[in-house]
């Protein structure tokens, strides 16, 4: 959750084998009322948990935005997935706590099969965090990467 309805993220495309780290693994369901570059309406179904996430616009260097995320009830979350832009994303979240730190490595299936992107959520943007060995490259900031661009692409 961001703090102070500000989400400081850094996110990663995944090198290698991360699934001996894994605690614990969540499905992911999203889909988008509204996305553009100025806000993101989402919705996302997490377990049995469901939620209405409102985002504003990235920072010049893509680590920060503005979010604020609620709970909703699940069934409200079904009927509004069914308002929502066409294409929606399908995930599995990963968690991995490493070095005072909890990693989410998302892996993506349906149009987004093959994919896999760990995320890092921080307390400010100058931050210093040790990388594990599964991290690759750097795709914060890179909008190809972003979950409302890959669910427009379903």
């Amino acid at each position: 959750m961001a703090k102070n309805n500000i989400e400081i993220e850094r996110k990663f495309l995944v090198k290698g084998d991360f699934y001996p780290y894994v605690t614990k693994t969540e499905k992911i369901v999203q889909a988008y009322l509204v996305s553009t570059v100025e806000r993101t309406i989402r919705i996302r179904t997490k377990g049995e948990e469901a939620f209405l996430t409102i985002k504003g616009p990235s920072n010049k260097n893509g680590f920060s935005r503005k979010e604020f995320e609620y709970p909703i009830p699940f069934s409200d979350a079904q009927e509004l997935l069914e308002l929502a832009q066409s294409g929606f994303i399908e995930k599995e979240r990963n968690y991995i706590p490493y070095e005072n730190h909890l990693f989410e490595v998302d892996v993506f299936h349906g149009v987004n099969e093959g994919l896999i992107i760990a995320e890092l959520e921080l307390e400010s943007e100058d931050e210093t965090f040790e990388k594990p060995e599964w991290l690759g490259e750097e795709v914060t900031g890179n909008k190809q990467y972003y979950n409302a661009y890959l669910a427009s692409q379903s």
